[in-house]
């Protein structure tokens, strides 16, 4: 294998990938869920390492009990597959990176076309951005002891922080897309 172009990463499965100008056909669900099992949320600053991948997967199943689209609990996982080739930015520092957002958003939506069929429409980008901001409010609580219990949405599961190693976490998460995928038309692996 040879060096990577100026303008791509090198991905885990070996794929050269431009996040400025993402090219579907090189978007990886391999390469995402493995990357996203070792980005650590909030930049490290938390109690113990919880994953990005974590975070997703929890999103995906509160959709699920939420009674949500398949369409949606695929839309939870992926929510944030873009930081798998981008990286995570904290949200008190992304909205003065403008250009980031811009570029964010172009990929997340080549994700969505990818692996759903299509974009998101704006309902099911609004019950993402819900589920995602709740179970943001549990991180927060459980991983930097911010708010009060008591101010904590109501979610139909109960999730657990740390102890949970990269490899399983990257299966599970593999795992959900395939068996939500499966029941989609025009999901891609």
């Amino acid at each position: 294998m040879g060096k990577a172009p100026a303008d791509c990463i090198t991905t885990y499965t070996g794929k050269y990938f431009n996040p400025i100008h993402p090219n579907p056909k090189d978007l990886c669900i391999d390469d995402i869920a493995h990357s996203l099992s070792l980005i650590c949320r909030g930049n490290g600053h938390v109690s113990c390492f919880y994953s990005v991948a974590e975070h997703c997967i929890n999103c995906a199943l509160e959709a699920q009990e939420r009674g949500y689209s398949k369409r949606v609990v695929l839309g939870c996982l992926l929510h944030d597959a873009s930081e798998s080739y981008m990286s995570d930015v904290p949200r008190p520092f992304k909205q003065f990176l403008k250009d980031y957002q811009v570029i964010e958003e172009r990929l997340l939506s080549c994700i969505y076309q990818k692996f759903l069929g299509t974009d998101l429409t704006r309902g099911e980008q609004a019950q993402i951005k819900e589920i995602d901001n709740d179970v943001l409010a549990y991180d927060l609580y459980y991983l930097l002891h911010e708010g009060e219990e008591e101010e904590l949405p109501e979610l139909k599961r109960r999730y657990t922080y740390g102890g949970n190693k990269s490899h399983k976490i990257e299966l599970s998460y593999r795992q959900l897309y395939h068996r939500f995928s499966e029941m989609l038309p025009n999901c891609q692996a």
